[in-house]
């Protein structure tokens, strides 16, 4: 399975000598819950100040899409059970930050994940249990590749998947009986869902209307769907500011 990024304006945090408040911090310095994770000249650093607290991950606005040239590349990623996508990746550990005394957390159970074939990374600090920052970590970087990595789509003969039946809300019309109740993003085969939603919204260049068509949805019943989830309405909010369009409110 191949990889390419696809080409995006991407801003890279230069790597600093000096720490400062507007200056990006080494990892193992300065630890923050749910930083952002941005890859820099010769060092991973967290950007201060740019956090957000989204269902399923970090903010996604520094990692460009990336497009998969097999097709099913990126629905196979998700497939994948835990052992197999932990092997694909690259494990740290490290100290988070935390309040001093007897409580300080003096052993490395942050944990930070760096998928190898796509560059994406996700990490988790927020447990004193490593095993259970390791399993956060993991999840939320289902979640990121869902949201970044793009499965082609050829229009004229697309039909929608049954991981995207399954979120669509019941007045869909194309959505059978047989897909049963719709699942959240609680659920956790929502990221499967997610991310063939996106690989939509992209094959039609970010026109809801467009996707709403294919879907047997109303535009507005597909923008509620979008905006129900934080970190969906960003990647589509994100993909459509690229395109000169505006934002989803």
């Amino acid at each position: 399975m191949a990889f390419h990024l696809v080409k995006s304006c991407v801003k890279v945090w230069p790597k600093t000598t000096a720490l400062s408040p507007a200056a990006p911090v080494p990892l193992r310095r300065f630890q923050i819950r749910f930083g952002i994770i941005i890859k820099g000249n010769d060092t991973t650093s967290i950007a201060p100040n740019r956090t957000s607290l989204f269902h399923y991950t970090t903010s996604v606005d520094k990692i460009p899409p990336i497009s998969s040239s097999n097709t099913d590349g990126g629905r196979e990623l998700l497939s994948m059970s835990d052992e197999k996508l932990m092997s694909q990746c690259e494990m740290d550990t490290y100290k988070s930050s935390g309040p001093g005394g007897q409580h300080r957390n003096k052993r490395e159970t942050a944990v930070r994940l760096k998928h190898i074939p796509t560059g994406i990374i996700a990490q988790a600090s927020e447990d004193r249990s490593q095993h259970k920052n390791r399993a956060s970590a993991l999840t939320r970087l289902r979640s990121l590749l869902a949201l970044k990595v793009r499965n082609s789509i050829d229009l004229e003969t697309y039909t929608p998947p049954p991981e995207l039946l399954q979120v669509l809300p019941p007045k869909s019309t194309i959505r059978g009986s047989d897909c049963g109740p719709q699942i959240g993003h609680n659920n956790p085969k929502f990221v499967l869902g997610m991310q063939a939603l996106l690989d939509l919204i992209f094959a039609v260049d970010g026109s809801v209307a467009d996707a709403a068509k294919k879907l047997g949805l109303s535009t507005g019943a597909l923008s509620r769907l979008i905006l129900s989830d934080d970190s969906l309405r960003q990647a589509v909010n994100e993909f459509r500011a690229s395109k000169g369009m505006k934002p989803l409110k």
